[in-house]
């Protein structure tokens, strides 16, 4: 009996766990189980056509929101080119609600619903042998014109459960790949908007075993390793471990894991701060509001000021990289309250930021509440909301250009200076700036067309222009500053017109390398000739002293930050401000320190004081210089020097 195990993936970096998972349960009695990946974005003809030349007789498709409709669709068109083949769906899109899916789609002939490992392997000993479906509990199935739904196997014991981390046909993709883990099954909490907190408890790995399947990855040459438990930190003494284990074996791997931020005990934190090698390790932090009301209808809870304390000490150490998640769309949480939101999240500076949009799981408290907040969504997958009581459609809208912006501007971290000057020194808040910025872009029709990294450059200097901002000037020059750091190699163009004429760039370029040293050290010692230089070498004159303007964006400067120190402080722990940037001509290579807890109060809505964000700035001019392929890094460094 030939079984294909099948998933359409987001992307082909994903290694899908869930198919692993089941084949190896069940390779030791069904010898010819094969692994098929495609993507959502294949053709659906190729995906058949590839299916049907391996003559399976059992297909499994796993589950999820973002493949759903497309799977619905492929098991349709599979069901005419290989009418005897039987097809089970499984994954929590399916679990929650199998008979919709076998009504909707009659090419279904069974479900798995919950932990599939067991389940799925007596299915198939049933579709071998006795076809006593009946017998086989976790699972829905046809008989005749009737469908029925067994009742829930018990849980697993993950223990028992054979590694899916093994397979010697994912070695030579594993460095090419995001590769999935779970060290638990299951979510402590109760939140209503998601799947996780229909389970009740945690389940964990031996902890031994769970090392060495990392071992075997990590020397297999895995580059990245997204752990999929629901709270990693939830078990303090394991997640200690594991850090440590991870930080004595990770041979450059990176590692993700979702935590639970507001109950990361400090012990954790100070080892964290002081023993996590720099960009090892990234966290994924579930906010999603700010709202006191909204997080108590959803029964989420949430110690704001906690959870900022947490976000902070890690950006302090600057090893972490952080994404925080928010959710437009919540109960009670309308336009005004969402701006609240979005700008005490954002004032913690997350490396990313990711604006979500409340969607309407099958299975999930809020789903069954959806009458009581007068929700409107989606009626296919992803199920996302189009107004609520309190949200109107017009407000979703608005919001997803604000998200566009986000996503070009923040997460991206092409323009990291010009955005956080923008936001300290010009616009009432975060909030504003990417909101008001995002309703330009759909004005000029910008959603509409592609665009080039200049093309950003130049629609963020319209948008400004037209709007009339003050302080051209220096934003201009730090977004020329943030142009040149984010290319590897000497850029062959640049976006602005007002360039340095031949003869003051050779004069400057002159004095570069006649005085090296006044660059750095290593600079003096390559002894490059001038016509070597011009190779890696970019030049240009600001109108403005860099320094102060940079002094100006470290350290943090809202509400919600200066409430966390203060509550710090109360504690006995605060932690020391940081240093500002590299100063103008000592060599640094453009890496801003992580900033502590000093910071400037603004109040929510009220315009920045704009007296004398830098002083200093004006007194003079700098000289900016890149210089590329400098060390190992390939990074490009900058230097300023006083013209």
């Amino acid at each position: 009996m030939r079984i294909i195990l099948a998933t359409l993936n987001a992307k082909y970096i994903h290694t899908s766990l869930a198919i692993r998972l089941l084949k190896a349960y069940s390779e030791h009695e069904f010898e010819d189980i094969v692994l098929a990946e495609y993507t959502i974005k294949d053709p659906l003809m190729n995906i058949v056509s590839d299916l049907y030349q391996k003559q399976p007789d059992v297909i499994g498709f796993s589950c999820y929101i973002w493949n759903i409709e497309e799977t619905v669709k492929l098991v349709a068109i599979l069901k005419q080119v290989l009418p005897e083949v039987k097809i089970v769906l499984g994954g929590p899109e399916v679990s929650y609600e199998p008979l919709y899916w076998m009504k909707r789609e009659a090419g279904i002939d069974f479900v798995v619903n919950g932990d599939g490992e067991e389940t799925f392997h007596h299915l198939l000993q049933e579709i071998r042998d006795g076809h006593k479906y009946h017998f086989v509990y976790g699972a829905a199935y046809r008989k005749g014109e009737e469908l029925i739904v067994n009742p829930p196997r018990p849980k697993s014991d993950l223990n028992t459960l054979p590694t899916p981390h093994r397979f010697a046909d994912d070695l030579p993709e594993l460095s090419k790949r995001i590769v999935y883990f779970e060290t638990s099954r299951g979510c402590p909490f109760n939140c209503q908007f998601c799947l996780s907190s229909i389970e009740v408890g945690v389940r964990y790995y031996d902890i031994e075993r769970v090392k060495s399947d990392l071992l075997y990855l990590i020397e297999g040459g895995a580059k990245v390793i997204k752990f999929l438990d629901r709270t990693f930190n939830i078990n303090r003494n394991y997640a200690m471990e594991m850090f440590q284990f991870l930080i004595d074996n990770h041979q450059g791997c990176v590692f993700q894991f979702e935590i639970t931020a507001d109950i990361m005990r400090p012990e954790v934190l100070d080892f964290l701060a002081e023993n996590a090698p720099p960009g090892i390790f990234r966290f994924e932090i579930g906010v999603q509001s700010t709202n006191d009301e909204t997080n108590e209808l959803v029964k989420r809870r949430q110690n704001f000021a906690k959870l900022s304390r947490t976000v902070m000490k890690i950006k302090a150490s600057g090893n972490i990289d952080q994404h925080l998640d928010l959710i437009a769309g919540l109960p009670m949480e309308d336009y005004s309250t969402f701006r609240k939101t979005f700008n005490d999240v954002f004032a913690m500076e997350p490396e990313e930021l990711q604006l979500g949009f409340l969607k309407m799981l099958r299975g999930t408290g809020l789903r069954a509440q959806a009458a009581k907040y007068d929700y409107t969504y989606m009626e296919n997958a992803p199920y996302e909301i189009l107004s609520s009581h309190v949200m109107p459609f017009s407000d979703i809208i608005r919001l997803k250009r604000l998200e566009d912006v986000l996503e070009k501007y923040w997460n991206s971290h092409r323009m990291d200076h010009a955005v956080k000057y923008l936001i300290r020194h010009v616009f009432p808040s975060p909030f504003d700036f990417f909101q008001e910025f995002g309703d330009y872009w759909e004005e000029r029709g910008w959603q509409k067309i592609g665009h080039q990294l200049e093309d950003l450059f130049t629609r963020l200097q319209d948008f400004l222009t037209d709007r009339g901002t003050g302080s051209m000037d220096i934003i201009t020059g730090l977004m020329k500053l943030d142009y040149f750091l984010g290319h590897k190699y000497k850029p062959r163009k640049i976006w602005w017109n007002d360039v340095l004429d031949k003869s003051e760039w050779a004069k400057h370029l002159q004095h570069i390398a006649r005085q090296p040293e006044l660059l750095s050290a290593r600079l003096a010692e390559a002894g490059l000739s001038e016509r070597e230089l011009q190779k890696y070498i970019v030049l240009d004159v600001l109108p403005f002293r860099l320094e102060p303007v940079l002094e100006s964006l470290s350290g943090l400067r809202f509400d919600g930050i200066v409430a966390a120190a203060a509550e710090s402080e109360a504690a006995g722990k605060v932690e020391s401000p940081a240093a500002g940037l590299a100063d103008g001509g000592s060599g640094g290579d453009g890496a801003e320190p992580a900033a502590g807890h000093a910071a400037v109060a603004l109040a929510e809505g009220a315009a920045p004081a704009m007296a004398d964000p830098h002083p200093g700035a004006g007194d003079g001019r700098t000289l900016l210089i890149v210089l590329y392929q400098q060390d190992e890094s390939q990074r490009a460094q900058y230097y300023a020097l006083p013209v």
